[in-house]
């Protein structure tokens, strides 16, 4: 738990510039690589195992930065979507560059022990219905 703290916090300093957060990263990020460049709120809230009202705080959140934009749903009147703006995807863009230059904030460990963690708590994840493993 101790070591997600320090990582987030990381992860959460380099991206303070940009005004995000890793959690309205991730939103932002979700509706960047989308089709449409939209997804429901509660769409957005499965994708990121995270529950809904959560959701709704980050989109708060990415709509006062200007980088979302929030939109009624033209099939379902209670549902609510969000929809990156130009300088979301700007700013994702941005945002990607700044994390993968710092290697995702996990320093002091060498490549090899990032994998070595990977592959540990894989079976974790697998277990708790995150993904389907890989084919042979």
């Amino acid at each position: 738990m101790r070591a997600q703290q320090i990582v987030m916090a990381r992860l959460n300093e380099l991206l303070e510039p940009l005004d995000l957060t890793f959690p309205r990263y991730e939103a932002l990020m979700l509706l960047y690589y989308s089709r449409r460049g939209e997804l429901p709120l509660g769409k957005i809230s499965d994708r990121l195992q995270v529950h809904r009202a959560s959701v709704t705080n980050v989109v708060d959140k990415l709509v006062d930065s200007g980088y979302v934009e929030r939109l009624g749903h033209s099939q379902d009147r209670r549902a609510v979507l969000a929809r990156i703006t130009t300088d979301g995807k700007r700013v994702a863009r941005q945002a990607t560059k700044r994390l993968n230059a710092a290697g995702f904030a996990m320093a002091p460990l060498e490549p090899e022990a990032c994998e070595a963690l990977y592959a540990a708590l894989m079976p974790l994840r697998l277990a708790a219905g995150d993904f389907i493993p890989p084919g042979p």
